[in-house]
């Protein structure tokens, strides 16, 4: 008994550090003052009409809708065949690989970022777009390759083999056999790989320039210069989007489905 309410206070305590800030963040929101106040006085919602009046948000915003959709798109199509053949094949050197492969995730952002930068711009000089798509494909495709990979090594193989015997080629069972077993955990790779590419701050810094811009860039220059609680009204609408988003996917393919 002792033990369960030990545990129950450390989860209380657990929770509490991870939502206490959120729900501060939402109420600063709606706080009347010019500058980022708790508790607030008054209230209003003019804050949430300044965001979709800066037209850099709105811009950056776009761009980093594009950058991570393409970005995690390219990572489905290299990492799906990627982890397929890492599982199905015995490669020769198969641990180092994987490790190679998810070593983005393991380095320090900063660095990843920096290296990125060092090779994309400097050696490559990759125009600025085009190296932000390759740098958020860099940071995506562990994601789809250690979430795939992963369901894959659970995927009973034999029923491919039985496709192959009744004259199905390997393409073709590999779209009809094998991709619908292992759906929920690419729309899960996506997801993941989605929401890091969208989020990810160190990658964007280093590789972003002169009139473009993502949109953590654009968050953290905007905070450089002011304490307004635009930045509040922002995170809450991110917010917002996130909880209408897993709602939808919970409605349509469940959330253990997808985990």
């Amino acid at each position: 008994m002792r033990k369960q309410r030990g545990l129950s206070l450390v989860a209380g305590a657990v929770f509490a550090f991870l939502f206490i800030p959120l729900i501060i963040i939402t109420i600063t929101a709606f706080g009347e003052k010019p500058t980022i106040q708790f508790p607030i006085t008054g209230l209003t919602f003019s804050w949430f009409a300044a965001v979709f009046e800066n037209q850099s948000f709105i811009d950056s915003f776009l761009l980093s809708l594009e950058i991570s959709l393409l970005a995690t798109l390219l990572a489905l199509a290299v990492g799906i065949p990627a982890a397929y053949a890492l599982t199905r094949q015995a490669v020769k050197g198969r641990n180092w690989i994987k490790s190679f492969f998810l070593s983005p995730t393991i380095i320090p952002g900063v660095v990843v970022g920096y290296s990125l930068f060092q090779f994309i711009v400097i050696r490559l000089q990759v125009p600025i777009f085009q190296g932000l798509l390759l740098g958020h494909f860099l940071i995506s495709i562990p994601y789809i390759i250690r979430v795939v990979g992963s369901s894959l090594e659970q995927l009973d193989f034999s029923i491919e083999e039985v496709a192959w015997t009744l004259g199905s080629t390997k393409v073709k069972a590999f779209t009809s056999i094998v991709l619908p077993n292992i759906s929920s955990s690419i729309f899960a790779a996506f997801m993941l790989a989605f929401i890091n590419s969208f989020n990810n701050i160190p990658v964007s810094q280093f590789l972003s320039g002169p009139g473009i811009s993502l949109l953590p860039t654009t968050l953290m220059n905007y905070i450089e210069y002011n304490y307004d609680p635009i930045v509040s009204a922002l995170s809450v609408l991110l917010m917002l989007g996130t909880i209408i988003l897993m709602f939808l996917i919970e409605k349509t393919l469940g959330l253990a489905k997808v985990v």
